[in-house]
């Protein structure tokens, strides 16, 4: 089973222990005048989404049941009204008390305090679920692992850190307050739960405001308003609704966004009245986190989902399907659809093509199929695609038909749909090339430069092209991305930004520049990350841009990642000292990240101190004797001492843990070569070569060795493979 973080009610955000703020006045202020909807949302699960350890809230056993799990043990008991859990680890029994509940459904997950203001996920959670549907029961967070304490994904590491993954989605107003120098949180929220304040702000002179407007306009602003309602409707005959009346704003999807999206927080804490992209830098389309055709494949949440859709091209918001309160879709039936799809051309069997009022005849069972996370969550596709099982074969892309025929193959899954479609749309060239792109990360520079100019395809697609490019060349010009930094679409503007390394110097000073005053504050941010040290900026502009990078970097210094990204900006403005102590401070609160190891032994190669490179490999490996990017550099290093042997060694260790990485089988077959034992490597070479998928540089090694040996046989060999 892959790993998978604690993301099942994290979003992507980081506490002295935490508390509420003297603002904390929650929702008790809305009541006076809007109960039905304080009422409604306590039905939610943003009601739900985090709430102290009572009776009312906690769903768990906790009656002294006991759970066993690989070398740990835990039993779940009540005292002294409160919630605990017994846990050995080994040889260790700890006795944690629950925090906080956390989400609700469908599993609740409990917080535990630890040291320096941090709250932990305990690794085991309640499945909240019914018990016909497999839950009432601990659930591991990790059912097919023995998750030890020297794991990156042990519950106590920065991984399954509440103030740091989670908490900004699940508290109102929250402040993570992580203290760099101190590596402690001081975190705080206006309100326990995601309340009020996270989608409508700070509302305290609201009702004021609103009883002088009617005061001075009386019964005749209620009739303006009422004859300004714009609403879906269907025109002439077509079988889709469009938006009727005023232009519609759908700008306030942005809180939405803020916690449904996979996102990195540039700011602490977010607020509804600031746009999503002054305060994240979101997360594009690639092959990693999505299907070549943009299914969702890892846990994206919805934003990027949602965007490659037609209702988000056409209009659609989140409450035209979700009640705003309880956030519940309005209804489980077709009855949602046909809100803007005609019943008569859309809720018969021919399109339904399975009977009416079934399961497979719900529209979400086509156009939004599940995945399954955390082992329980079964969650929706939000880009509504019409399923293609003809793309499953060529592109291994799931397809809704086939999660239900799992004995019928896609190409009878795509028979059964063009007898039933003869007409249905196909996919444009540019659809195709997109599929293409995902499927490989690149395509050839031409083509992929013609989708991301295609004004047809929307604005995530583009964008993603943008941000692939690194995939498909090494450089750009000014002519080649003079549009995208002035483009309306903030994603093209954005994604743009994130490739400024693949323009010269020159270029940069075009255009590119200029995105040091973008209107977001991510587009800013990536841009001041490729203009550093570049005289040729005005000072006072990219200072102020430079400014908004450098709070950025801090939002992530409680885990690896954070120092990493920190000291490649001081290495950049050639300050080794601070870029030093951010890793060491990285690899101090994040001992099991591996890359800050690798970064810091290269700065000191850099600047010749071989004792403290030869050290930092040795303490990375005490922590993680298995990582094979140490091993491969430690290899790497002893190359470079002529220490042939060690590094014969390091990099055969190496391959163990990576046997498919053909530049790790570069390195071992050369440090062979260098030992004298060309006979040998080449031999090894030729036997594994075939785990390699034929690797060109492989096979060019082969040549180089078969003609070093003169051994003429092997040289047709690998010549046969050019």
């Amino acid at each position: 089973m892959m790993r998978f973080f604690i993301a099942l009610f994290c979003c992507i955000s980081c506490a002295v222990l935490a508390s509420p703020s003297d603002a904390a006045t929650g929702y008790k202020n809305c009541i006076d005048c809007h109960s039905e909807q304080v009422s409604l949302w306590q039905q939610s699960d943003h009601f739900k989404a985090m709430n102290p350890p009572t009776a009312k809230y906690v769903l768990g056993d906790f009656s002294g049941v006991v759970v066993s799990h690989f070398s740990q043990k835990v039993t779940f008991y009540s005292k002294d009204d409160a919630y605990w859990m017994s846990f050995t680890e080994g040889d260790t029994t700890t006795e944690y008390r629950v925090e906080y509940t956390f989400g609700h459904d469908p599993l609740q997950q409990y917080l535990i305090k630890a040291d320096n203001g941090r709250l932990q996920v305990f690794p085991f959670a309640w499945d909240s679920r019914p018990k016909v549907e497999g839950g009432q029961r601990w659930y591991v967070m990790y059912p097919e692992e023995d998750i030890q304490g020297n794991d990156r994904l042990h519950w106590q590491q920065p991984l399954q850190n509440w103030n740091g993954m989670c908490a900004d989605c699940h508290s109102d107003g929250l402040k993570r307050n992580y203290d760099t120098h101190t590596d402690s949180f001081s975190t705080n929220w206006d309100n326990i739960n995601v309340g009020c304040k996270s989608c409508h702000t700070d509302m305290s002179g609201h009702a004021s405001t609103l009883m002088n407007t009617l005061d001075q306009t009386g019964l005749e602003y209620l009739k303006d308003t009422a004859k300004k309602v714009s609403k879906w409707a269907f025109t002439e005959d077509n079988n889709i609704a469009s938006w009727q009346g005023e232009k519609r704003d759908n700008r306030f999807m942005e809180t939405c966004y803020a916690c449904h999206s996979l996102r990195a927080p540039i700011t602490d804490g977010f607020s509804a009245d600031t746009p999503f992209l002054d305060q994240f830098s979101v997360a594009l389309l690639d092959n990693t986190m999505y299907h070549a055709d943009g299914q969702i494949k890892e846990e994206v949440y919805v934003y990027g989902s949602f965007l490659q859709s037609k209702m988000y091209s056409a209009g659609v918001n989140c409450v035209d399907c979700h009640n705003p309160h309880t956030m519940k879709v309005k209804t489980q039936t077709n009855g949602l659809c046909l809100q803007c799809h005609q019943p008569q051309a859309y809720e018969n069997s021919q399109h339904l093509m399975h009977k009416s009022g079934t399961e497979p005849a719900q529209c979400v069972s086509c156009h939004m199929p599940t995945t399954t996370y955390m082992g329980v969550d079964a969650r929706r596709d939000h880009s509504f695609k019409i399923p293609r099982p003809e793309l499953t074969s060529a592109f291994d892309i799931p397809n809704a038909c086939n999660s239900c025929h799992v004995d019928k193959g896609s190409d009878w899954a795509a028979q059964q749909i063009k007898m039933n479609y003869p007409n249905n749309r196909p996919l444009t060239d540019s659809e195709k090339l997109f599929i293409r792109l995902l499927d490989q990360g690149g395509l050839p520079l031409s083509q992929q430069l013609a989708l991301a100019n295609d004004k047809n395809m929307n604005e995530i697609y583009r964008a993603s092209a943008i941000a692939l490019l690194p995939n498909s060349t090494q450089t750009v010009t000014h002519n080649t991305v003079k549009d995208w930094l002035v483009s309306d679409d903030p994603l093209v503007r954005l994604a743009t930004a994130k490739i400024g390394s693949m323009l010269s110097d020159v270029d940069k000073r075009k255009g590119f520049v200029n995105l040091l005053s973008d209107e977001l504050r991510s587009v800013r941010v990536e841009a001041a990350v490729h203009l550093v040290g570049m005289s040729f900026v005005e000072p006072e502009v990219f200072n102020q841009a430079f400014a908004e990078l450098m709070a950025a970097r801090e939002q992530g210094m409680w885990r690896g990642e954070g120092g990493l990204n920190k000291s490649m900006i001081h290495i950049q403005q050639n300050e080794i000292t601070p870029g030093i102590e951010s890793l060491k401070h990285s690899i101090k609160v994040d001992p099991y990240f591996v890359p800050s190891y690798v970064n810091l032994s290269n700065i000191y190669k850099m600047t010749g101190d071989t004792a403290a490179e030869k050290a930092m490999f040795a303490k990375g490996l005490k922590h993680n004797p298995k990582a094979d990017l140490l091993l491969y550099s430690y290899a790497l290093f002893y190359i470079r001492q002529n220490d042939v042997d060690n590094a014969i060694e390091q990099a055969s260790l190496a391959i163990k843990q990576a046997p498919t990485n053909p530049q790790y089988a570069y390195l071992y077959f050369l440090a062979l070569d260098k030992k004298n034992s060309t006979a040998q490597a080449l031999l090894n070479l030729r036997t594994s070569l075939k785990r390699y998928n034929n690797n060109p540089q492989l096979v060019d090694l082969g040549l180089y060795l078969a003609q070093k040996q003169q051994n003429r046989q092997q040289y047709r060999y690998f010549m046969s493979l050019k």
